[in-house]
């Protein structure tokens, strides 16, 4: 009998799980939507229910589970730091602890922008790098960092947060402070510079329609989103050094507008190295954080069976 892991990505509005081999190739997967707003026991017993579900449609013996989920996390024993007020008494959670009894299994918890690039560098478009920079760009924008083959989580866990970077305007950032990435790049602020230029309300999708039929206000505000990406960009190349960026999330469906705007600023300020940055678009797409769950989740059951009282496992 083969031995799986599972990955879950919790989200704002929905949770995403794979089952997975040891190879992380997907074997099967299911959505379900996230009830968020009814407390850390029932979005702790969906993810729960979601892989016993997944289980017995699988032939195979669970190993251990890695999850990704949005906010700030202590992943050396899985609790929930900080999160936003959208996820009902969430902050405190010690997740692995509860799903892990819950399954009787090793259970793993990160930040879901460092699944994301942990399953990017595992298995999608930054396999084999040992430098990459990952950014999500959905409703808000999200970052993490790997450097020289480690994910890198700084101090506090929040190393890559390149969405609250400032210098980019002086529009008010979700987070309370003015001028950050995030206030040119999401799905959200580019909603809302569209209505300030057209008085418009339409959504990020609906804008790039608009944009590839010529609009002229759409083209601004994607194209300001592109430019605003490659300058954080080169923010970062001055400090990490990437030698890759991976570029996932939402937004990026709308890769055809997003792309040139990047490699233009990239193309006008070429990075202190001299070297090229290679910028790709996500290939695991909607299955990229729980792959990397399922990445995380095994590289700790790998220390675990070799040091078994060693838990930091990146």
């Amino acid at each position: 009998m083969k031995d799986l892991v599972i990955g879950i990505d919790i989200g704002g509005t929905k949770t995403r799980a794979v089952v997975c081999d040891g190879n992380l190739r997907v074997l099967g997967r299911v959505t379900r939507p996230t009830p968020a707003k009814a407390g850390n026991g029932a979005m702790v017993a969906t993810a729960a229910d979601m892989a016993r579900e997944l289980m017995a449609g699988t032939d195979g013996a669970l190993c251990a589970v890695g999850v990704g989920a949005a906010g700030v996390i202590n992943h050396l024993d899985g609790t929930i730091l900080v999160a936003s007020d959208s996820f009902v008494d969430w902050a405190g959670t010690q997740v692995a602890r509860i799903l892990g009894d819950e399954l009787g299994v090793p259970v793993s918890v990160d930040n879901d922008v460092n699944a994301f690039l942990a399953g990017e560098v595992a298995a999608g478009a930054a396999s084999r790098r040992q430098n990459v920079l990952g950014i999500t760009l959905g409703t808000g924008v999200g970052g993490a960092v790997h450097s020289n083959g480690w994910l890198v989580r700084g101090a506090h866990g929040a190393a890559g947060e390149i969405g609250h970077v400032p210098g980019f305007g002086d529009a008010l950032c979700t987070c309370g402070q003015r001028g950050h990435l995030e206030t040119l790049a999401s799905g959200r602020s580019i909603a809302r510079r569209y209505e300030e230029l057209c008085g418009m309300a339409m959504d990020a999708r609906q804008i790039a329609a608009a944009a590839r039929a010529g609009d002229p206000h759409a083209l601004a505000v994607y194209t300001d989103a592109g430019m605003a990406v490659g300058r954080a960009i080169l923010m970062v190349a001055g400090l990490a050094d990437p030698d890759t960026v991976v570029v996932g999330g939402g937004v990026t469906q709308s890769w055809d507008l997003l792309e040139p705007a990047i490699l233009h600023a990239l193309e006008k300020e070429p990075p202190v190295s001299g070297h090229p940055i290679a910028i790709r678009r996500s290939e695991l797409d909607s299955d990229a954080v729980a792959v990397g769950a399922c990445a995380i989740a095994l590289d700790l059951l790998g220390t675990a069976l070799e040091r078994p009282d060693e838990l930091q496992w990146l």
